[in-house]
Parts: C-alpha cells; sequence; structure tokens
C-alpha cells in the first residue's frame, strides 16, 4: 500500500462534502411521477408551494425549480448573504446574515411569515430546511429587540453550550422555532431537511421550525444560569424567560401535526459513507467510528489521540494502517482573544499529544467550509508538524490558551480551505494511524 498523504485526506473530504451537496441530494428525493410529485416516499397531486430557510436553501429551491418546473406555485426562501442567488421565477429570495441576525433577516421572515400564513389547508408545501436557519429565520419575542438579540446570540456561541442547548434558548426567545411555523398554518407540508445537528435531531435542526419541542422556559432559564449568562443578559431577554416560566407566553410545539412530514435528506453519515467508498477505492482498511462526536474540542482530541496510539501500538481493536471516520460537532469555551474554530482547536489540541514513534494524520474540518470566523475549513496535521513548531519556536500551550488556532495553522501552514461549500452536515474528522515508525 503506498503511502497516505495529507492530500489524500483533503481529496477524501471532499469526497464526503460532494455527497451531501444540496443539488444532489435533491435528486435523490424529489422527482415528477406523472401527475404526482414524489418527496421521497410520499406523493401528491398538483403543484407545489417552495419555502425555506438555511445556508443551503438556494441551492436546495434552484434545484427544486429546475426539477417541478411549472408544478411550482411560489414560495419565499431566506438564504444567506453573499451565497448563490436564487433563479428568478415564482419563488422569491431573500438574504440574511449568519451567525448573529439582522434586520434583513427579520424582514424576510416576515414575508415568508406571511406568505405560509396565506396558505389554505388544500395547499401543499415544500420547506427545504438546513443548517443556518436558526440564525436567518429570526422574529424575537416582544420586548426583545434586535441589538438584544445579536447580543445574547454572540453569548450562546461563546458559551460553551452544545448546539442543541443554544437552540434550546433561542427557541423560546423566537415567534418561528421550536414548532412555532407549524401553528400558523392550515396547509399539509414536507419538510426537506439536510442535517447540521449531531444525531439528527429535528427539533434542534434549524431550531426546529416545524417540529415539536421537549425543553420549556424553566429549561432555558436553568441552563443559562448554569452557564452563567442569566445576570449578563439584556433585561427584556430575561422578562420573555421569565414570563414563560409564568405561564404568560404561549410554549413551544409539544405535539406533532399530522398533516406536517419531516424528510432526512442528507446528515453527517451520508458523508462519512461516502468517504468509506472513497477510502476503499484506494486499498484503503477504513472503518466508520460514529457520528456522534461532541464535548470539548481539545478533550476530544485527547480521546481521539489515545485510541490512535491504542491502535498503532496493541494493534486493536483492528491493526494498522487503519483510516477511521468521525463525525459530529464539538465545542470550545472562549477564554481567549485569539481567533479560531473548533476544527483548527481540534487538531491543534491533537497536535500537542503527538510523537514521532508513530505515523498519524488527523484531519478535522467542517463540510461548510467554514470553521468559527475564519476563512479555514479546518486543519490537517501529523506528527511531523509538532516537530516542525518546535522548530519554529511556536508554543503549542500558548496557542490554546489564547484560543488562537488559526493564526498557528496558519504559520505552519497545516489549514483546510475549501471555501463555502453550500452545505452543511456538521464535521468530519479522519484519523490515519500507519504504525509504528
Amino acid at each position: 500500500m503506498r503511502l497516505i498523504t495529507k492530500d489524500d485526506l483533503i481529496n477524501l473530504f471532499l469526497v464526503g462534502v460532494s455527497a451531501v451537496l444540496p443539488e444532489n441530494l435533491m435528486r435523490e428525493n424529489l422527482r415528477i411521477f406523472g401527475p404526482f410529485i414524489k418527496v421521497s416516499r410520499f406523493r401528491f397531486r398538483g403543484g407545489a408551494h417552495i419555502l425555506g430557510a438555511g445556508k443551503a436553501s438556494v441551492r436546495m429551491a434552484n434545484e427544486a425549480l429546475r426539477i417541478l418546473r411549472d408544478r411550482v406555485l411560489g414560495g419565499v426562501v431566506i438564504g444567506v448573504r453573499g451565497g448563490p442567488e436564487g433563479i428568478p421565477g415564482p419563488v422569491r429570495f431573500f438574504y440574511g446574515s449568519h451567525p448573529l441576525p439582522s434586520r434583513d433577516n427579520l424582514e424576510a421572515t416576515d414575508e415568508l411569515l406571511r406568505y405560509l400564513s396565506s396558505l389554505g389547508p388544500e395547499d401543499r408545501f415544500l420547506f427545504l430546511l438546513s443548517g443556518g436557519a436558526s440564525a436567518l429565520m429570526e422574529k424575537p419575542i416582544p420586548p426583545i429587540t434586535l441589538e438584544d438579540l445579536r447580543r445574547t446570540t454572540e453569548m450562546l456561541l461563546k458559551s460553551g453550550m452544545d448546539i442543541t442547548q443554544i437552540n434550546a434558548v433561542r427557541k423560546h426567545l423566537s415567534a418561528v422555532k421550536g414548532g412555532r411555523l407549524a401553528k400558523i398554518t392550515r396547509a399539509r407540508g414536507y419538510v426537506l431537511v439536510l442535517s447540521d445537528v449531531v444525531g439528527d435531531d429535528l427539533s434542534s435542526i434549524g431550531s426546529g421550525p416545524f417540529f415539536p419541542d421537549p425543553t420549556t422556559y424553566e429549561d432555558v432559564e436553568r441552563l443559562l444560569k448554569e452557564h452563567g449568562l442569566w445576570d449578563a443578559l439584556p433585561e427584556s431577554v430575561r422578562l420573555v424567560v421569565k414570563r414563560g416560566v409564568a405561564g404568560e407566553i404561549e410554549e413551544t410545539l409539544k405535539s406533532m401535526p399530522k398533516r406536517i412530514r419531516h424528510i432526512i435528506v442528507g446528515n453527517n453519515r451520508t458523508a462519512l459513507l461516502a468517504v468509506k467508498d472513497a477510502a476503499r477505492s484506494l486499498g484503503l482498511r477504513v472503518r466508520v467510528m460514529t457520528d456522534l462526536i461532541k464535548g470539548e474540542a481539545r478533550e476530544v482530541a485527547k480521546v481521539l489521540h489515545a485510541l490512535a496510539r491504542h491502535v498503532g501500538v496493541h494493534r486493536e481493536p483492528f491493526p494498522p494502517p487503519v483510516l477511521m471516520l468521525f463525525g459530529g460537532e464539538t465545542t470550545v469555551s472562549v477564554r481567549g482573544e485569539g481567533k479560531g474554530g473548533r476544527n483548527q482547536e481540534l487538531a491543534l489540541a491533537f497536535l500537542k499529544e503527538m510523537r514521532e514513534d508513530l505515523r498519524i494524520l488527523l484531519l478535522s474540518a467542517g463540510t461548510d467550509g467554514i470553521d468559527g470566523p475564519t476563512d479555514a475549513a479546518g486543519a490537517v496535521v501529523s506528527e511531523e508538524d509538532r516537530r516542525r513548531a518546535l522548530e519554529m519556536g511556536l508554543d503549542i500551550d500558548a496557542f490554546l490558551r489564547e484560543n488562537d488556532s488559526y493564526n498557528f495553522h496558519r504559520m505552519l501552514g497545516t489549514h483546510v480551505r475549501t471555501g463555502p461549500t453550500g452545505t452543511n452536515v456538521a464535521d468530519m474528522i479522519l484519523l490515519y494511524v500507519e504504525g509504528k515508525r
């Protein structure tokens, strides 16, 4: 078997990304079948209204327009500013900001709400939901202002909460999340979901606009206090939570309407299985380990390194050389003033643990091509990079203290750069263990 390189890992990562591109997923799940529109295993007669929100929603909508043609009756889709443009036609496209909501997001959401609420029980709609919808589709519950919401969102993103916890809070501050959209329409709908959430929790993806929410205002109050955020939150946010706890604000949706169906068209496992097939074609021994990785990035890195060493030294539970695949989404508790993202921090923390007696390569990257507030998707490292870092005088501990993984990888040349991919199914980690040097 030939020596596996960093470029091989990057190319395999790109295979996984390609497998979950919106166009490919829509072609697999949407088609015309005589007088019917077929959506996965469901079908209905006539036409459909196209609605949606998320980073991938415009590309999903464009492909739906190509497939359904004159069966599209109209619609409203909210995409990310600077992303792809929607095809001119019966669907109106709006563009907002991410990860923090803007005035454009609120105005676009008002348009979507007006359209959705105008549909009757005889209408059918497709709602195209993907990562980023939590920010792009937003209508704060009064008296929360846009500025209060932005400030709260920033605090949540830096809190160390995982995405499920963050979305639990978001849902209870919003008039459109936590199943609230299902309450404002009488139409029948099919929600096509490109999942960016570990475990594909439909109540969390895009903050579950049509899906029942198991959390309550009491849960939100406890979460905010446990993470030390409560006293620093804007007064309007605390007021809404208090009113919710007191029963003065209606809770999120608690039971699933039969007229709404959810269909997961793509997820992290879809990407991992594509990588697995491509790796096997290179003659590699490959194992999909899990798509449920969660936790603090630097702690996950320690566990992954311990596993890699165990495989390399003890040759179990399978002998090297082997490529192990992981998916999920870690978190970073930001304490420093540096620049980075969860994948870059995971790779940096992994590099700190590496030794030169084993040949190990690790790639950790976001399938959306954007890791935190940076222009990198993630990073790829080997044991040789640790030696180079020492020779260059780069103090890994200092960069970790400052959460400055971006600048470390920039100086070392270990970034993975893809540019925005137009899709998002969380992160992939490719861990290659060749064995003893």
